[in-house]
């Protein structure tokens, strides 16, 4: 596996998967979008080992085996993986954290024994791995404005949080098939829902009542993801700008079906997606050609 076809097996991960931040990469500098692939690749490549349908290997000898990998690869032995050389590469290119990495891989393994999260403070705790530390994974390769590296840290987690939060509300049926339940518990108590109506075809009322909530926590997170867009060199702020926007319309949209998210996959409509598209991308070629001039003064 050489480091250009690893980069490929990333970005096409992310294009099967990821579908909305994808699109949204597309307004990246290309040097930029292969490293944002790699990082989406890999934790795509983790999520499947504990989420898919199809997997009958043993998921947490798998795991354990990509974390022993994932832990060489950090110290330096090259990885013979179809994702990892990429993943690696961008990691020790962009100095990223390895605590961020090591505390994803812990939220995955976690999903193999841990299938209810009784506070929103408890799954926040999941989710700082899950989703928080792709943030941050994310943050070098955006680039930080000069001296806003540690300002633009919280904000991206907090993006990090409103995704996976829109995410939860959205596959409230998937993930109760796969035995799971990230509403907290507490939640369901305060709104007399039970856990088993995440399963059902349709939502009644209390279940729309419980997920108009939730959905009030994950615009909170998007409030205060805000601010960190204008902290990063101005060739990312359309892609996040765009990812923000997309990401948002899926919850646009489950409010716009009054919170009905079990008898269908709730997506946001091809033609407002490319309208965002379209939105962003005069701002996207811009920022890029600004960053391209270098000014030379001669002797």
């Amino acid at each position: 596996m050489t480091l250009t076809a690893s980069y490929e097996r990333c970005r096409r991960l992310h294009a099967r998967y990821g579908r909305s931040y994808y699109l949204a990469t597309r307004l990246l500098p290309q040097w930029k979008r292969r490293h944002v692939h790699a990082l989406y690749g890999f934790a795509r490549y983790a999520d499947e080992i504990v989420d898919s349908f199809t997997m009958t290997a043993d998921r947490a000898r798998a795991l354990d085996a990509l974390t022993v990998k994932v832990e060489a690869g950090l110290a330096g032995a090259k990885q013979d993986d179809p994702v990892l050389p990429a993943f690696l590469h961008t990691v020790h290119s962009f100095g990223i954290d390895h605590d961020d990495v090591m505390i994803f891989l812990a939220s995955m393994r976690a999903d193999l024994s841990v299938t209810r999260y009784a506070t929103y403070d408890d799954l926040l705790g999941y989710m700082a791995g899950s989703a928080a530390a792709i943030g941050t994974m994310m943050l070098p390769v955006l680039e930080p404005a000069p001296g806003c590296e540690e300002a633009a840290r919280e904000p991206a987690r907090q993006l990090g949080l409103a995704f996976q939060l829109t995410n939860f509300l959205r596959d409230v049926r998937e993930d109760h098939a796969r035995g799971r339940v990230y509403l907290p518990m507490e939640d369901l108590d305060k709104f007399e829902v039970d856990p088993e109506e995440l399963g059902a075809r349709r939502t009644r009322p209390a279940l729309r009542d419980l997920l108009a909530f939730e959905a009030g926590r994950a615009r909170d997170h998007y409030r205060a993801a805000a601010g960190g867009i204008g902290l990063l060199a101005p060739s990312s702020r359309p892609c996040i700008r765009a990812a923000f926007d997309l990401y948002g319309g899926i919850l646009d949209e489950i409010e716009r079906r009054g919170f009905e998210v079990l008898a269908g996959r709730v997506r946001v409509p091809r033609r407002r997606k490319a309208a965002v598209f379209a939105r962003h991308l005069l701002a996207s070629a811009e920022a890029g050609r600004a960053e391209r001039r270098v000014s030379v003064e001669l002797p």
